[in-house]
């Protein structure tokens, strides 16, 4: 099982809660979050409206469906494949980034697409992403301190990053045997992923003794993982850890799984260099300096999100 930590000892029990923090994300790279604040309501009100999204009819989700890589709108059944996989995964799924008013930044932050015929997605999802922004970047924080680094290190780096909340769908399985599986084995691309909802079976992480470890979590936990940004800046302190999701059994197959990630991505120009303290004689560098678009753009090409 997974490890759990209560992120409010964050102000209560610092020391204590940042050494527990290390060893949980140094041996797993994945924890269970609790006490994070984010109002149970929202959590409910945002899985009821997922559901509402994903069964509008085919031909009204596909006008949402536009040639932008994925970065927007709605993703259909069948598009993403993991890295290195063989067969799609078994979902379809609808990106929100961040909301920005005026003329962009960064050109990677592209006006979101909205569903007219449900407009409670709108104001649910951009609820829940201002909510999942901010636990992330408390998330970052604690990485940050226990990385030698000041509480603001991330601050700066992630306040106009291209981070994605991801509506997520997958329907019940096709019937007799199918070579997909819901999510392929995998790495998340981004610094960390915060996972809300779907307490049903079906999300496994690989140890580090290469076996499949199912994630049972207390209701209302978010799940928080590393991704491969946060492992290549560490250079492997912060392990990436694969991750899938299954195909479930018996009557659990007819029916449909819904989750809700979000992808806290650092800003575009941010660099992916090794943080100097990371590397030793132990752990030499692994990596060469590489900005977070140019690396984001590399993986989207590798899962079919991108040409």
């Amino acid at each position: 099982m997974i490890p759990s930590l209560d992120i409010s000892r964050f102000e209560t029990d610092k020391e204590g809660f940042l050494k527990d923090f290390a060893e949980a994300y140094k041996s797993w790279g994945f924890a269970g979050i609790t006490h994070h604040g984010i109002d149970a309501e929202l959590i409910r009100k945002s899985l009821k409206v997922t559901e509402s999204l994903f069964a509008l009819p085919e031909e009204v989700k596909m006008k949402y469906f536009l040639d932008n890589g994925g970065t927007r709108g709605y993703t259909p059944f069948g598009t993403e494949i993991a890295k290195d996989a063989q067969h799609v995964d078994l979902k379809e799924f609808w990106h929100v980034g961040r909301d920005i008013e005026g003329v962009p930044p960064y050109p990677q932050l592209q006006p979101n697409i909205w569903p007219e015929e449900l407009p409670e997605f709108k104001t649910t999802m951009l609820s829940l992403y201002k909510a999942l922004d901010s636990l992330g970047r408390r998330m970052l924080s604690a990485f940050a301190l226990t990385l030698g680094e000041s509480e603001d290190f991330f601050d700066n780096k992630v306040n106009l990053g291209n981070s994605i909340i991801r509506p997520l769908h997958y329907p019940p399985l096709p019937e007799g045997e199918t070579a997909s599986v819901r999510a392929a084995a995998h790495e998340d691309i981004n610094l960390i992923t915060l996972l809300v909802g779907s307490e049903q079976a079906g999300l496994e992480v690989l140890n580090k003794h290469n076996q499949w470890v199912p994630i049972t979590m207390i209701p209302g936990t978010i799940v928080c993982n590393v991704g491969d940004m946060l492992q290549r800046l560490t250079n492997h302190v912060y392990p990436s850890t694969t991750h899938r999701v299954v195909n479930p059994d018996g009557d659990a197959a007819r029916h449909s799984r819904y989750s809700i990630p979000f992808f806290l991505h650092p800003n575009p120009d941010v660099s992916l260099d090794s943080l100097p303290q990371c590397v030793t004689e132990d752990n030499p560098k692994r990596y060469p300096p590489i900005s977070s678009h140019d690396y984001l753009l590399e993986r989207l090409r590798e899962i079919g999100l991108t040409k």
